[in-house]
């Protein structure tokens, strides 16, 4: 039943009162392992996102961890094609980057500590059977204390953790952890989700890319085909938030989503049915009624516009933030913008894909 195998322990797929889970246990002689097993339960008892992996229970005796099975593995599996799956689509890529945003922003902000991951890379961002990212392994992250003596929030330590191409240079150097360090690492991720391309020394390349004017030549092309200029403000954005220096980059993850928002809604409105789950088709046997009218793709989030149809909520977010004032079904003005969960639809939609 082992899933997953890493420095500090192993991973298996379990199950806990008939639902599927991971159960990550860590070599509880190892006292890195110990530390990290406290982190984890520390912080993932303290917060609550739909983008970061739910922790379900855990067992001090057994340093074990048990956690919600997510079925399409991890970003970085993904990416190298593992177990001969298909690349995923540029949509679902921008998609996941927002993602990843959305879920640093909010630890970033949590009261009354910050809590900054420390860890992010690709084999840390785990999907579920619909490709969409969670944030996992929280075994180095911190709570931030702000000093009365100091302005920013930061965690010091002599002893620097984490994997090295996704690193902040100055947390290496200085051992000073802060936001900006998970900033850096993001921006790696962006790069390496936009060119494919390795992350050590992928900043690098990007930067010469840019002085020649071939930033189209590092498009990763089994994404399909990006819009260039989606694809280069992701890269520029990704090169700002890996800037070797922490002051060049932004200030904090709020600035960062600022800019990608809109890229992910209009990455949204480009979707066809074949990229319903980032690469597999919509079976012929679901409902037609589960698949919103714009991007023809199962809903996840199913909620009711002031026409009537019922949509998924980010599409017709998008839809409406873009500037359109009309429906898109009948092309008639829309009386408001207000959005309504259809929780009916929601719950349909979970029963059928459950009994199939």
């Amino acid at each position: 039943m082992k899933i997953g195998e890493g420095g500090l322990g192993r991973v298996y797929r379990g199950s806990l009162r008939n639902t599927t889970v991971a159960i990550k246990m860590l070599r509880s002689h190892n006292l890195q392992g110990q530390s990290q097993f406290r982190q984890e339960v520390v912080v993932l008892s303290r917060v609550r996102h739909p983008k970061l992996v739910m922790l379900m229970g855990s067992c001090s005796k057994a340093s074990g961890l048990v956690y919600e099975f997510l079925p399409n593995g991890s970003l970085e599996d993904r990416l190298a094609c593992e177990n001969s799956t298909p690349p995923l689509t540029w949509q679902v890529r921008t998609r996941i980057i927002g993602e990843i945003c959305s879920a640093l922003v909010f630890l970033h902000s949590t009261k009354p500590h910050p809590v900054i991951h420390g860890d992010l890379k690709p084999s840390n961002i785990l999907l579920d059977a619909n490709l969409v990212s969670k944030l996992s392994d929280f075994g180095i992250s911190c709570l931030l204390v702000k000093s009365s003596t100091m302005s920013t929030s930061l965690y010091q330590t002599t002893n620097p953790r984490g994997t090295f191409a996704y690193m902040d240079p100055e947390f290496l150097t200085t051992g000073e952890l802060t936001a900006r360090s998970d900033i850096y690492s993001l921006g790696i991720i962006i790069l390496q989700l936009v060119t494919g391309k390795p992350a050590l020394g992928i900043g690098r390349a990007v930067e010469d890319a840019l002085e020649k004017d071939e930033l189209e030549l590092l498009l990763d092309q089994s994404a399909g085909e990006w819009p260039f200029v989606q694809a280069k403000k992701l890269m520029l954005l990704g090169l700002q938030c890996a800037e070797l220096s922490r002051r060049r980059r932004p200030y904090r993850m709020s600035d960062v989503w600022c800019v990608i928002e809109p890229l992910v809604k209009s990455a949204s409105l480009s979707t066809t049915p074949q990229q319903s789950f980032g690469y597999r088709s919509v079976e012929s046997h679901t409902p037609s009624c589960f698949l919103c009218p714009i991007s023809k793709e199962v809903m996840r989030n199913p909620h009711i516009a002031a026409d009537g149809y019922t949509y998924e909520a980010e599409v017709i977010k998008g839809w409406l933030h873009s500037g359109h004032s009309t429906s898109p079904m009948t092309k008639l003005p829309l009386a408001h913008h207000h959005l309504i969960p259809n929780h009916a639809l929601h719950s349909a939609i979970k029963e059928h894909f459950k009994r199939n």
